[in-house]
């Protein structure tokens, strides 16, 4: 997408056709040229990885913690762990612990339960990465997930966690680019993601799944919102991609003082965990 009119271009173009600008390298070239940590995490989708891997801890720790307490079933986890863990809880974000409508996107309730979004977050998040840019696809993300797990806390008091908020706020921020631009690439992507949607929306219909749709339905709307305010990436350096960036550190700051917060108040209660 050219960063001057918008319009969609080939990747070999280094003049734009209808604006005759000079477009230069991508950002997305940019930012994929490498890797860091030693190559670990390719930084083509570098967030995504970091989401990932955090998931992943999370639901080790979980599960380690569950079956040393001797609760649980195996790979799928007890409502009371998740609940220790940072999961959402009604409005329990009222009484000082707001940092749960965080720290629940990042947990999740089984082996399958993982692995799916673990799947969908793999591909998704870097579509969306490449497209917004790293900084913009991180405040979808966070925003995306806390308004999701906010309509979750209003709407069912149930303990309800999973990274599907988020990932309803990347499907979210598609669809919205699909609407700003009206064209065939534009109506396929949007109508791609909004059949993504449909099938999402009505598989937490179906009981036995056990699926929050509160959270799904939150996440898509903030990650739409969000997604047709915060356009594609621009011109390198530009003022506006600065203030993306700040916003991006700003939801990584919020993310690790909930998690610190977190960690305080389970040092609290441990105590009497182990006690009882």
């Amino acid at each position: 997408m050219c960063p001057h009119c918008r319009a969609f271009i080939t990747i070999d173009d280094r003049i734009c056709p209808y604006c005759h600008e000079e477009v230069g390298p991508r950002a997305a070239d940019i930012r994929n040229a490498g890797s860091v940590i030693g190559g670990f995490i390719p930084r083509a989708r570098f967030n995504t990885m970091l989401i990932l891997l955090i998931n992943a801890g999370l639901y080790v720790a979980t599960v380690i913690f569950s079956m040393k307490a001797g609760r649980g079933n195996g790979m799928d986890l007890d409502s009371e762990t998740l609940i220790i863990f940072g999961a959402k809880v009604g409005l329990g974000f009222l009484h000082g612990q707001w940092w749960r409508l965080v720290t629940a996107g990042f947990l999740h309730g089984g082996l399958f339960h993982i692995l799916m979004n673990s799947w969908v977050l793999f591909d998704l998040g870097a579509q969306v990465e490449e497209i917004y840019g790293p900084s913009r696809m991180w405040v979808i993300y966070f925003l995306g997930s806390c308004s999701g797990f906010l309509l979750s806390a209003w709407w069912n008091p149930a303990p309800s966690i999973g990274a599907s908020a988020g990932l309803c706020g990347l499907i979210g921020a598609m669809i919205a680019l699909g609407v700003r631009h009206r064209n065939p690439m534009g109506n396929a992507i949007r109508g791609m993601y909004v059949r993504w949607a449909v099938y999402i929306l009505l598989m937490g219909l179906l009981p036995f799944f056990n699926i929050d749709n509160a959270a799904h339905m939150g996440g898509l709307v903030g990650g739409f919102c969000i997604g047709y305010i915060a356009e594609t990436p621009g011109r390198q350096g530009s003022a506006g991609e600065g203030l993306w960036r700040a916003a991006a550190w700003l939801c990584i700051i919020l993310t690790v003082v909930s998690f610190v917060k977190w960690w305080m108040w389970f040092s609290l209660v441990l105590p009497e965990i182990n006690r009882s």
